[in-house]
Order: C-alpha cells, then sequence, then structure tokens
C-alpha cells in the first residue's frame, strides 16, 4: 500500500537516491508556518496552490473564553502572526470563532479533507494520525513548509517499509491507546526508525476508524515516519457524507480507487512484527519517553543506565514499584490522540454517577469546536459537571505547554497524549501517558488504578 500510494506521487528522481514527492493536502498552524512565510516574503513568491493548504489555530489557543482577547504575549503573537500570514497569501484559515476550528489532526479527518491514497504533510509530527484513512501522512520541519507553500512538492527520501500485524482479541477495558503504548513498549522510541509502518490484523481491522487514528498518530513516538492503515467499509462510512467528501455520485468511483490501494497478498515487507491482542493489558507509562511503559499490572523495570535513573528520578519512582495506588494531582483528557467524540463518550458512560477525587483537578478539552458542540447536544457536559469534571473549549491544551494549561510544576498528570518528556506540559510537571478509560478512573479515585476491576 505504501508502495502504490508513494510511486503515484513521484514527480521526479534527483540524484542521490531521493525523488521530488507531490503533495495532496497541507495543513498548517500557527507554531511552525511563520518563518515558512517569512521565507516566501523574502523571495517575493505566492503560495502555489492555495486551496491544497489549510490553516488552524491549536496549539497556542486558550481552552476557555476564547471569545476574549488570547492572555499570553507570545501565545498571542503566534495567532496573530498565522491570521495575517493566511490573509496575506489567501489561505483558507479556521481560526478562534470559527465553527470548523480544532486540533489540526482531528479537523481534516472530521471534515473529509483526509482521504484514502494521499500524501499529507503538516509542520507538526503527528501528523501520521491521518494514515489511519490508508493514506500516506508525516510531519515535516519549517524549511519543508516553505517548500510546499511554494511548490507543492517535497524533495524526499522514500523510507523503508515496515508491517506490524496485531491479532487476537483485546481484554476487557483495553483500548487503542493501549495497543500502540504496548507496541511502542516493545519497539522501543527508537525502534522503527527509517520506516513507515503499515498496521493491519484483525485486530486492527475491528478498530473505529478514531480507534485507528489514535494508533497511527503515535507512530511517530517510535522513531517511525509515519503509519497506516488498509482503507475498508469503516474508512467509506466515515466518510460519507463530510464535508470535503465526494459527493454521492462520486464517492463509488472514489471506493474503487481506495480499494486499489490496499496491500497485495505476495507484497514484501523490509520487517515484519507480529504482536498476540491478548497478551496486550491496560498500558502506563512510569518514565520520560513513551517507549517508557508497561502493563498496569507490571512493576517498573530494572535498567542499569544513567538516563534511565535520570528519568525515575524526574518521576520521583523507583525500579520495582508498581503504579497502582500512585496518587495524582491533575487529569488530562484530550489532544490529538484522544480528543474526538468516542473518547468522550467512552468517558462519561465510565463517570456517569460518580464523583471526582476532591484532591484532582480534572480537564476534559474536546479537540474541535465540532466535538465540542456534539458532546453538548449528546449531553456529555452535563455529565462531565455532574461528575466534577471541566469540560473546555477546543484546542491542543494541555498537551503541551505552549499555553495557559500548564501542569504545575512537581505535580502528577495522568494524560491521554502522546508526549511525556521533562517539561512537556509545564516546567517541573510529571506526565503519566494512559488511555481514556484509565484516566477517568485515576480522576474518581485520585490515584493510579486498574480500570477493569470498575468494568461490568
Amino acid at each position: 500500500m505504501f508502495d502504490k500510494i508513494w510511486d503515484q506521487h513521484v514527480v521526479k528522481e534527483i540524484p542521490g537516491g531521493r525523488q521530488v514527492i507531490y503533495i495532496d493536502q497541507h495543513f498548517i498552524h500557527e507554531v511552525t508556518s511563520p518563518q515558512a512565510f517569512a521565507g516566501m516574503r523574502k523571495r517575493g513568491i505566492n503560495v502555489f496552490r492555495k486551496r491544497k493548504t489549510l490553516a488552524t489555530a491549536d496549539h497556542n489557543v486558550p481552552t476557555l473564553n476564547q471569545n476574549q482577547p488570547i492572555k499570553e504575549p507570545l501565545s498571542k503573537k503566534q495567532v496573530d502572526t498565522l491570521i495575517q500570514n493566511c490573509k496575506d497569501f489567501d489561505v483558507e484559515l479556521y481560526g478562534l470563532g470559527h465553527e470548523r476550528q480544532g486540533i489540526v489532526h482531528v479537523i481534516g479527518p472530521e471534515l473529509g479533507l483526509t482521504k484514502p491514497g494521499k500524501t499529507i504533510v503538516c509542520g507538526d509530527s503527528h501528523t501520521s494520525t491521518h494514515g489511519a484513512f490508508g493514506a500516506i501522512a508525516f510531519g515535516i520541519g519549517t524549511s519543508q513548509v516553505e517548500q510546499v507553500l511554494s511548490t507543492q512538492c517535497l524533495i524526499l527520501q522514500k523510507p523503508k517499509r515496515m508491517l506490524i500485524n496485531v491479532n487476537g482479541e483485546l481484554s476487557k477495558g483495553t483500548t487503542a491507546k493501549d495497543i500502540i503504548l504496548y507496541i511502542i513498549s516493545k519497539m522501543t522510541v527508537g525502534g522503527c526508525t527509517g520506516f513507515f509502518v503499515e498496521y493491519a490484523g484483525d485486530t486492527i481491522e475491528r478498530l473505529s476508524m478514531e480507534a485507528r487514528m489514535t494508533v497511527c498518530n503515535m507512530s511517530i513516538e517510535m522513531g517511525a515516519r509515519g503509519g497506516l492503515i488498509a482503507p475498508d467499509q469503516i474508512t467509506y462510512n466515515y466518510l460519507k457524507g463530510r464535508v470535503f467528501s465526494p459527493d454521492e455520485k462520486e464517492f463509488n468511483k472514489a471506493i474503487s480507487y481506495w480499494e486499489s490501494l490496499k496491500t497485495d497478498a505476495n507484497a514484501e515487507f523490509d520487517k515484519v512484527i507480529n504482536i498476540d491482542a491478548t497478551d496486550i493489558e491496560p498500558m502506563i507509562t512510569y518514565g520520560t519517553n513513551p517507549g517508557m511503559g508497561i502493563k498496569i499490572t507490571e512493576a517498573i523495570p530494572h535498567i542499569n543506565s544513567d538516563s534511565f535513573s535520570k528519568s525515575l528520578s524526574y518521576m520521583n519512582f523507583n525500579p520495582g514499584e508498581n503504579m497502582i495506588g500512585k496518587q495524582i494531582q491533575n487529569v488530562f483528557i484530550g489532544s490529538c490522540t484522544n480528543a474526538r467524540i468516542e473518547d468522550l463518550r467512552e468517558v462519561a458512560k465510565f463517570i456517569k454517577g460518580k464523583q471526582k477525587s476532591l484532591q484532582v483537578k480534572a480537564m476534559i478539552v474536546p479537540g474541535s469546536k465540532q466535538v465540542e458542540l456534539q458532546a453538548r447536544q449528546e449531553g456529555l457536559d452535563k455529565i462531565f459537571k455532574q461528575a466534577g469534571f471541566e469540560l473546555r473549549e477546543a484546542g491542543c491544551s494541555a498537551c503541551l505547554s505552549m499555553n495557559e494549561d500548564k501542569i504545575p510544576s512537581g505535580e502528577y498528570c495522568v494524560s491521554t497524549s502522546n508526549r511525556n518528556f521533562e517539561g512537556r506540559q509545564g516546567p517541573g510537571a510529571r506526565t503519566i501517558l494512559v488511555s481514556p478509560l484509565m484516566a477517568a478512573a485515576a480522576a474518581i479515585e485520585g490515584k493510579i488504578v486498574d480500570v477493569r476491576k470498575y468494568l461490568n
């Protein structure tokens, strides 16, 4: 599948084994685009194909009182700069106040801009999310953002191909987030460097589109260039009727093409990994990278290295300890990994009729204005409020410390995000990565628990 899509987008071969690749869809936000636009101004050139680029504000936006001016000076400057750049270069922007605003990797799929067979880039590492639709999607650097704006192409070295098969039934309380945290714990944060990963197997095939996005989202956390999943009827059902999806007349024609993208039975990969889904349990991280993860029933391992000791010292954990029972102060449910409507529904179902621990601050941040609206229409906001959770407005929020939603130094945050390095959620903050279900259970109890004990 990767070869089929890649080869269809080769514009020309260039010396050194590199290729010029055409890019179908370019997403930009306020963090990695200013320097690119500055370069365009300096060279006196315009955006080559304006309708192939879509901008949104997400990293720096507040998640309270979005109708008011942004308070943080740097955040305000970045968002204001994006507004001006999009105006000057005639690029469509879904900024604050727009009904389609949200996290870039949430709005692309929900609007139907993300489709099978596309090449998709953004100046953001978690662009791999879009690969869930059978697309080649990956993050790029600022200089490459300028390349795409200028030419709608990139000069690239073709990655190697890896197949990760996941087969078997997941146990109760085990989710897509646990699948990818388990895979990363086995592959380590550098185990897929140089590869583009295709996820396959009956476990993957049974996942919803939103769950597939969670898996592909974190491909980058094990060093992969990106991850993708073959499109199928679940994909087509999700895309049908969305704003930028083909109309009814063209949809069946599109499906015929999308079906042709699937990997052939005799296809060869550079590396194949097989995972038994029955071995996966609810996962939790204990260190300062996503590869430092264990099953909730396991103890923190003993590893003799300075970096490992430094990581545990930062987190104030010890080898041999079990994570269950650890007291926490914050819960963050959101990010481009787990801020879609299914995630919010799952949390609401679990916490309905329960009360959050008084010692925990629990934030739920939808990934887009559409998700936020849908949650309110379904009455999820009332369930959150009754349980003591705070439903905020759309944005990246406490996934990263670029906005007002920072975690205080020294405090623990059980997070549904994708990264847990030192200071990710604020200077001195300690991040523990889990699924939305595990996060909800921790908020209720005020400590880390095995969510399966609370499920009927």
